[in-house]
């Protein structure tokens, strides 16, 4: 392959990046809100099917981030083994050591919100309703 060629499978890898967070971010997002106006004290089976919703949109999430960060990873294999790289090259291939960001601190991230949001859904007293 070329470095051209290596390069725009980058800007793939790293849009898809960016993509597989916006579900996650969204979902945990919204049921912060929803814990705030009261689902913490929703009948049980609507609190199932948010925790559930959230560690099938997390697991998928994390799964399409492991796998575009593996596939970035070797773009950068492959442009590293370039005899004369462009400074564009180079700096792609500094990013590496980031890469790993997305594949094990992203996902450790959501888990910790998600055990955090679990414990909020299930084991938290009801909060007060505004305007109280």
């Amino acid at each position: 392959m070329t470095e051209s060629q290596l390069i725009t499978f980058w800007g793939k890898a790293r849009a898809h990046i960016i993509v597989s967070q916006a579900a996650p971010t969204f979902l945990l997002t919204a049921v912060v809100g929803f814990l705030a106006l009261g689902l913490a004290t929703a009948d049980p089976a609507v609190r199932i099917a948010a925790a559930g919703i959230l560690l099938a949109s997390g697991i998928f999430g994390a799964l399409a981030q492991i796998s575009a960060a593996n596939e970035g990873l070797a773009v950068i294999a492959d442009l590293r083994a370039l005899e004369a790289p462009s400074a564009l090259t180079r700096c792609i291939i500094a990013m590496a050591p980031w890469v790993n960001v997305v594949r094990y601190v992203t996902p450790a991230i959501f888990v910790i919100v998600y055990v955090a949001i679990l414990a909020s859904l299930f084991f938290s007293a009801p909060a007060l309703p505004f305007g109280r």
